[in-house]
């Protein structure tokens, strides 16, 4: 049930990266360079990953996948921080969403391991 869940989230987020990427352009750090390949690159990510945790027989690696994605999503929250740092009240629901991370990684390293 867990990696059913995951691959809904992961699905439904890849595809909005996919059909709105002016939703995270912003959100990629200027350092990475043009933001659009990233946003869609990260879209097609989430959406094989789902791919990956719908299917019994490629769970585990589609946890593997998953655990990587959130991973690498990580430059994105620090970017949000640095584009709400003179906003409070954007700051502190930047700030609030990065603990949330945590329980998705455990939740997507159970899957990887088969538990």
């Amino acid at each position: 049930m867990r990696a059913l869940v995951m691959a809904a989230g992961m699905a439904g987020s890849g595809a909005v990266h996919l059909v709105r990427p002016q939703t995270y352009d912003w959100m990629i750090p200027p350092e990475l360079g043009p933001a659009r390949p990233w946003v869609t690159g990260s879209g097609v990510a989430e959406l094989a990953t789902a791919a990956l945790l719908a299917v019994p027989r490629t769970r585990r690696i589609g946890g593997w996948a998953a655990v990587a994605v959130l991973v690498g999503v990580l430059p994105a929250h620090a970017q949000t921080l640095r584009a709400f740092r003179h906003q409070p009240g954007k700051l502190a629901v930047a700030v609030a969403r990065i603990p949330l991370q945590a329980p998705m990684l455990g939740a997507a390293l159970r899957v990887a391991r088969g538990r």
